[in-house]
């Protein structure tokens, strides 16, 4: 077949005049023959490509075939095109889509036409090592293995971690690492020592992944050596080994705010926030030093060490950072200095960041010392001005309908959502705190509307799927609908204490009591809130119980003896 290729009108035309022109001017003697001008740029001729030869074409099918999500027809048109080609890049990619296919035939065709190109390409190492392990031969994959770990500043051992991690037999990937984890592969930068052991931790070898980190510690001492090591003796249990090594660690460079920050992590784990936070009093100080500090000691609510805190950052003659004068302010109001938090708060820039969170602030505060007009009046403010940022409008939505409620004023909470949700149609926190203001007000049927309309929106939210479940079964509605709901809901959070609570609640609402304490033990075992031992100090009342359910009543009244749901089942059970 022939493709003819036309040139287009106006450059047809213009030779065609142009040869008018020429005829004008030099005419042919007389009796000449006369010879038809040749027209070379009217008719260009263009032999095609064969299709088995197209490489454009193959590349063009196979990178449509992976964007359709065939991988087996992917890996057939990109290996035909890297059989024909001399182009490493292409046969590279053409092994890769291979693996992805496992396609395991294609993968070794491709591999031995890549040897034939070229033989020294490190990435070919790589797959080569791969289809070595898949085909279980572990000394051949060692070989290049050995190769890719031996390159020049250790750049191959990354392509080391993907094959061993991408290999089925995690054990066996795990001696290979050891052989191959030596001192002369590994260099002389902690780094490539830390991610060794990394990656024999995530192998399983962890006789390995100890040793490693031990040596990393031994040879640089450095803050990520230091802070893996501790890592790795933490999760085998041995808190006191940790701390040894961080303790260690700050001797040879207390000064090091990464490695005390690490420290401090390590300690907040282990519940010594107060620990943390004196760690990071050491040495020279920064505005995430102090935050951190902050955070620390509000966890375990040390007052004193609190205080201490805001005198020394008060004492600053230089003005403050924005940042600074938003944590004077959070310290100031956890001290309970209501005004000087508000003083605070009140210098943070508008055109910072921290405003918006600073102006919510101050709003509680206001309410808090007797000025809820004032209050309002400024989230109304900070609605108006955020209307382009939802995050800000939502909360500033959400304080107004809490403090409203806080004051008993639920109607004009429920108006407050129900605006906030016209600004933001189908806005998922907004939906979720209507409903739950609605059940509590006893508009079970607005609450279950905002329950499904949020389900709707998002069919995985466990929360909500667990909401509409515990209010279907504690205003006794559908009961086989509201176990589907919570088992729904355990299916994406099986840890959570609320919604095993729900679960052994919905059981007890069946009928099925031996059930229904079994899930409240475990809730309750998990989070012994008061709703919790309402709960199943019901169930072990009505099982007969009663002297265990007082005893659960009794812990719960310990933790909230005001809680509303607590109180209503004791009133209604021993009445």
């Amino acid at each position: 077949m022939m493709i003819v290729y036309r040139l287009p009108k106006p450059f047809t035309a213009a030779i065609a005049a142009c040869a008018a022109i020429l005829g004008g001017c030099a005419s042919l003697p007389a009796g000449h023959p006369t010879v038809a001008s040749p027209q070379p740029l009217q008719h260009l001729v263009v032999t095609p490509v064969a299709a088995t030869d197209d490489l454009l074409a193959m590349k063009l099918a196979g990178q449509f075939a992976l964007e359709g999500g065939d991988v087996q027809a992917a890996a057939r048109e990109f290996a035909k095109a890297a059989a024909r080609s001399d182009d490493p890049g292409l046969v590279d990619e053409a092994v890769e889509i291979a693996f992805a296919a496992k396609d395991w035939d294609l993968a070794r065709s491709g591999i031995a036409h890549w040897q034939q190109l070229r033989a020294d390409d490190p990435a070919l190492w790589q797959w080569r090592a791969s289809l070595a392990l898949h085909d279980g031969k572990p000394d051949a994959a060692f070989a290049d293995l050995q190769r890719l770990a031996r390159q020049p500043d250790a750049k191959g051992w990354n392509a080391v971690g993907r094959v061993l991690i991408g290999a089925s037999d995690k054990t066996q990937a795990g001696e290979l690492l050891g052989k191959l984890a030596v001192p002369e592969a590994l260099g002389k930068k902690s780094a490539t020592w830390v991610a060794a052991s990394q990656l024999a931790d995530h192998l399983g070898a962890a006789t390995l992944a100890d040793a490693l980190a031990g040596q990393a510690v031994a040879r640089f001492g450095d803050a990520a050596a230091y802070v893996w090591s501790a890592e790795l003796k933490l999760k085998s249990g041995d808190k006191a080994g940790a701390r040894a090594q961080f303790v260690q660690a700050l001797k040879r460079n207390a000064q090091d705010t990464h490695l005390r920050a690490a420290y401090a992590t390590v300690l907040a784990q282990m519940g010594d926030n107060v620990e943390a936070a004196k760690v990071l009093a050491i040495g020279k100080q920064d505005d995430y030093t102090y935050a951190a500090r902050a955070a620390y000691l509000a966890r375990a609510d040390d007052k004193i060490l609190l205080a201490s805190l805001y005198g020394e950052l008060n004492a600053y003659t230089s003005p403050p950072s924005n940042a600074r004068l938003n944590l004077l302010g959070q310290l100031a109001e956890l001290l309970g200095r209501k005004s000087a938090a508000l003083d605070w708060y009140g210098q943070v820039a508008a055109s910072d960041a921290r405003w918006p969170q600073a102006q919510l602030r101050i709003a509680l505060l206001e309410d808090e010392t007797g000025h809820t007009d004032k209050a309002l009046a400024l989230l109304h403010a900070l609605q108006a001005r955020s209307s382009d940022d939802d995050k800000q409008i939502g909360d500033a939505y959400t304080m107004e309908a809490e403090i409203l409620r806080k004051h008993d004023r639920g109607r004009e909470a429920v108006a407050v959502y129900s605006r906030a949700l016209q600004a933001m149609p189908d806005d998922p926190r907004l939906l979720y705190a209507r409903a739950l203001l609605n059940d509590d007000l006893g508009n079970v049927d607005a609450a279950v509307d905002d329950l499904r309309a949020l389900i709707k929106l998002q069919p995985d939210n466990a929360d909500a799927l667990n909401a509409l479940g515990y209010t279907l079964v504690d205003h006794g509605r559908d009961l086989p609908e509201a176990q589907r709901l919570i088992e729904k809901a355990l299916a994406y959070k099986p840890d959570e204490p609320a919604i095993i609570d729900s679960l052994g609640w919905v059981q007890y609402r069946l009928g099925h009591l031996k059930q229904a304490v079994e899930h409240l033990r475990a809730a309750y075992a998990r989070q012994p809130d008061p709703e919790i031992a309402a709960h199943l100090g019901e169930v072990l009342w009505v099982s007969g119980d009663k002297d265990e359910a007082r005893k659960i009543w009794a812990q719960g009244q310990q933790k909230d003896a005001k809680d509303k749901v607590l109180q209503e089942t004791i009133k209604r059970l021993e009445s």
